[in-house]
């Protein structure tokens, strides 16, 4: 077995796919016929990944860190980064938003236009 792709719910599939991909310097595709075009969208990432984003009608921005009786993130990518504040700078001009809670020294969490959090960390 080998795990190949992430798939991450959104309302705006195509417009958190463009993000993603200006982020890891990928480009987006479509999966395949079976899906239209707004419901579920793909960025494949250098080295061989796939990112999908499928269409959630009742889609609920996460928060982070948790709060009880919210919709919690479900997951977060990790990004292994070489330069931590060069890669803030890149992802903000890409759309991000840094965190208010920053838990690590070498780690910075910052979230996606959809809220959901992802990490950039130092290799």
């Amino acid at each position: 077995m080998r795990l190949n792709a992430v798939t991450v719910g959104t309302s705006k599939p195509r417009e958190l796919a463009g993000f993603y991909a200006r982020l890891l310097g990928a480009e987006v595709g479509k999966a395949d016929d079976d899906w239209a075009d707004d419901d579920w969208v793909e960025v494949r990432v250098p080295g061989g990944f796939t990112l999908g984003f499928e269409r959630e009608r009742h889609f609920r921005r996460p928060v982070w860190p948790a709060e009880a009786g919210e919709q919690t993130a479900s997951q977060h990518l990790d990004v292994e980064v070489d330069d931590l504040d060069e890669a803030v700078r890149h992802a903000v001009a890409c759309g991000a938003v840094p965190a208010g809670v920053q838990p690590q020294e070498d780690v910075r969490v910052l979230f996606d236009p959809d809220g959901h959090p992802f990490c950039l960390f130092l290799g």
